[in-house]
């Protein structure tokens, strides 16, 4: 894929893994999805290599 480098703020991973918020913060919960970074007190993030890694073996059927 593309530069890996950087950091996706939650509507770029929806964009990515079409599932809904609640869905997303649950899988983060049972650590089904890649942990988030807090980048500030206000601000969080996933790492983009993370959020492509999950994309990818999603889409080959892996779980993680």
């Amino acid at each position: 894929m593309d530069n890996q480098i950087g950091f996706l703020r939650l509507p770029q991973v929806l964009e990515i893994i079409p599932v809904s918020k609640s869905k997303w913060w649950a899988g983060v919960k049972k650590l089904e999805y890649p942990a988030s970074v807090k980048l500030g007190p206000r601000t969080t993030a996933w790492k983009r290599s993370d959020i492509l890694k999950l994309a990818d073996d999603l889409s080959k059927g892996k779980k993680k």
